[in-house]
């Protein structure tokens, strides 16, 4: 394993880089101030799921393989464009308070715990899908985490995997703070019709200008 200098090093490291602007963070910022700081801590579990996938892909090697196929990378980008334009799509045509707080119950509807259950995995779901769709993680957790483990110290791939799970406890810290102040910021803004409207034409923007950056994006 590696030694407990190199692992607080990794975590102040990580914890600079997530608060760094980059299309994940941006994502959660989007998502909390549009549908509420639960939501948004919803796409952090997403987004750190989706972490421990691309440390699996590095220490298992595949990562390695992927990043040497251009085919791999394109078709992996393209999804991931192609989603954050889905999103993009339905926060341009949402009406106003479609977000957290909605509308009223409705005599005969589910249970309001089904729906907000449901709405949470959907949440996780999007942050698992933004990030394993975004191969410029991957090959930045290929070319970084092994930086950090010592082959003098025991097998590589235990060493990446609990590096990758500190760089996930790292995103989760940070992205976690966004999203609590994020949230309450567009609590105010949800009060306002109008408000909610620019909110989510806004959220539509950004998701778009996220699938172009995904879709031009190089190795």
């Amino acid at each position: 394993m590696p030694a407990a200098q190199s692992l607080i090093a990794f975590f102040g490291v990580a914890a600079l880089l997530a608060l760094t602007p980059g299309p994940d963070n941006l994502f959660v910022l989007v998502q909390s101030a549009q549908r509420g700081w639960r939501a948004g801590m919803c796409v952090v579990l997403g987004l750190c799921l989706g972490l421990v996938g691309h440390t699996a892909a590095v220490a298992l090697g595949l990562a390695a393989v992927f990043a040497a196929s251009s085919a791999a990378f394109t078709a992996l980008k393209l999804c991931g464009a192609a989603y954050l334009a889905w999103l993009a799509w339905g926060a341009l045509r949402a009406p106003a308070g479609g977000g957290e707080h909605a509308e009223p119950p409705v005599p005969g509807a589910r249970p309001a715990g089904a729906d907000a259950r449901t709405g949470a995995l959907r949440m996780v779901g999007r942050g698992v899908v933004m990030n394993l769709t975004n191969p410029k993680v991957l090959i930045f957790f290929l070319a970084f985490l092994p930086q950090f483990a010592d082959p003098g110290r025991g097998p590589l791939a235990p060493q990446i995997m609990l590096l990758g799970l500190v760089f996930m406890l790292a995103t989760l810290l940070v992205f976690g703070a966004i999203a609590c102040f994020s949230g309450a910021f567009g609590a105010l803004l949800q009060r306002s019709a109008r408000a909610q409207r620019l909110l989510n034409r806004t959220a539509g923007l950004v998701f778009l200008g996220l699938a172009l950056r995904l879709a031009t994006a190089q190795r």
